[in-house]
């Protein structure tokens, strides 16, 4: 598992390891980073001698990072300019080695070029790009023809480094912050990299080791799961596997009003590693007739034995919901709630029901429901402010977006990076909230379910975009294949 830092204990960690070098060190190492991962793109582009390559250089560390890989660039045979937001305060030791190099400083952007190094701020900007970095950038992006490629140094210029958050434009039509196509982190990663829609900005993430580890003295900001990781955790069947020894989840979704609802749940939890699927609720007919595997009755009390149960989707929220999920939170297993499920727990009446659980219970709110539940939208922050619905509510709350949030109540953050655009369909919501469902009645701790569930989704929902427009049974379908064992992970 990955996992970032944010900006003050990345500070520390490298005020530790200069204190132990030789100055100027941990900068070299950064560059020579940054300019071996910039000859390897323009090698892909036609090769690094002759190309063209810019340096958008600011006034602090970052841009003497840029300017010492540009010099190291030069020395290779590339032609290399340097554009000084700040021409005065520009880093004098990664001028003069451009320069040195052959490397030249110019006024305003070149009609050509390859390849764009984005050193204008590093971890220590805030407040998003300004004039007239903003409008270089602008510039950049709308030129017709051959697209350089852009290459951010540790972070995209402007985003937020410690949240995520992109700020405001800082005039119309002009953009908040870079987006690349990579970025080459220094160290370690930072949270604007895996979360918020800083992370769309980073492009492909590739980190260079320059030997911070043993100096992080604190930890991460927030955690991201890997493939592996979702593999290890994933129950494994033997000889002696049985229905019941799989784990029996319990899907109290739906209604006669919304039986698609319960349909897609219980098909994201038949797509997980249970064995045995009770569902309880008003859409037993149709959940019936799409999975014939399934035990149904008519209410959560009737279900019989279940190792953990998924509330909410299609609900309602009458009388009638609310004793099913008085029903659902009263059982000693753990409990997903979604949806309705969620909208019940606004007035409150629950609340202690829910907060004095000794089971787990995880909560799935896209944003306009952890507004109700919290009140107050997520905002810049969304690490931060999972983690204190989380601690308020004591459950586990996965917060759905691009890059899914999942935050314990004590402390801890993660983020998922399989995120995609096709997801944003109705229903999709519903397929997660069985799977999720299936992995806790299977034994996976909520945090791990939770993350595991949202990484299959996602990769789920890039599986069915691949054959068309997505709607969420395709979702559904899609999770068989790319489940650990599945048809897409075999064949990759």
């Amino acid at each position: 598992m990955r996992a970032a830092w944010r900006v003050a204990d990345v500070r520390a960690a490298e005020s530790a390891l200069m204190a132990t070098l030789p100055d100027g060190t941990l900068m070299q190492r950064a560059a020579a980073g940054l300019a071996r991962r910039c000859a390897l793109l323009l090698a892909d582009r036609g090769g690094l001698y002759g190309s063209r390559v810019l340096v958008l250089a600011g006034s602090g560390d970052n841009g003497g990072d840029a300017l010492y890989a540009g010099a190291r660039l030069a020395d290779r045979g590339a032609a290399v300019e340097a554009l000084l937001l700040v021409p005065d305060r520009a880093h004098a030791g990664g001028l003069a080695a451009l320069r040195a190099a052959g490397g030249r400083t110019v006024e305003r952007l070149p009609a050509r070029t390859d390849l764009v190094l984005d050193g204008i701020v590093g971890i220590g900007g805030s407040g998003g790009l300004r004039e007239p970095a903003a409008r270089l950038v602008a510039e950049l992006a709308e030129r017709r023809g051959p697209r350089p490629v852009v290459v951010a140094v540790d972070v995209p210029s402007g985003v937020a480094v410690d949240t995520g958050d992109v700020p405001a434009p800082p005039a119309d039509n002009l953009p908040a912050a870079v987006t690349a196509d990579v970025t080459v982190a220094f160290g370690v990663l930072k949270p604007a990299l895996v979360v918020g829609s800083a992370a769309a900005r980073a492009g492909r993430v590739e980190l260079v080791d320059i030997g911070l580890d043993p100096h992080l003295r604190t930890e991460p900001a927030v955690r991201v799961p890997d493939w592996t990781d979702i593999e290890g955790w994933w129950p494994a069947l033997t000889a002696a596997s049985e229905k019941y020894t799989r784990g029996v989840v319990g899907i109290a979704t739906g209604s006669a009003t919304y039986p698609g609802a319960a349909v897609l749940s219980v098909a994201g939890a038949l797509a997980g590693p249970t064995g045995l699927v009770r569902y309880a609720g008003g859409a037993r007919a149709e959940v019936l007739h799409h999975h014939p595997s399934v035990i149904a009755t008519d209410r959560v009390a009737d279900a019989g034995r279940v190792q953990a149960w998924v509330c909410g989707s299609g609900l309602g929220t009458g009388d009638e919901a609310r004793t099913e999920l008085r029903c659902v939170l009263a059982a000693p297993v753990p409990v997903v709630l979604d949806a309705d499920g969620l909208s019940l727990l606004v007035d409150g009446s629950s609340a202690e029901q829910l907060r004095h659980r000794r089971a787990p219970t995880v909560v799935t709110p896209h944003d306009r429901e952890f507004a109700r539940l919290a009140g107050e939208q997520p905002g810049a922050d969304r690490v931060g402010a999972a983690l204190r619905l989380a601690s308020w509510m004591n459950a586990v709350v996965l917060l759905k977006g691009d890059r899914t949030v999942v935050a314990t109540p004590d402390g801890r953050a993660y983020a998922n990076p399989t995120g995609s655009p096709a997801l944003a369909t109705g229903g999709t919501g519903d397929v997660l909230a069985g799977l999720l469902g299936s992995l806790l009645a299977g034994g996976l701790a909520p945090e791990r379910a939770a993350l595991a569930a949202a990484y299959l989704h996602g990769l789920a929902g890039r599986e069915a975009a691949r054959h068309g427009p997505v709607t969420a049974p395709d979702v559904a379908g899609a999770l068989r294949s790319v489940v650990p064992g599945g048809a897409a992970r075999q064949g990759q």
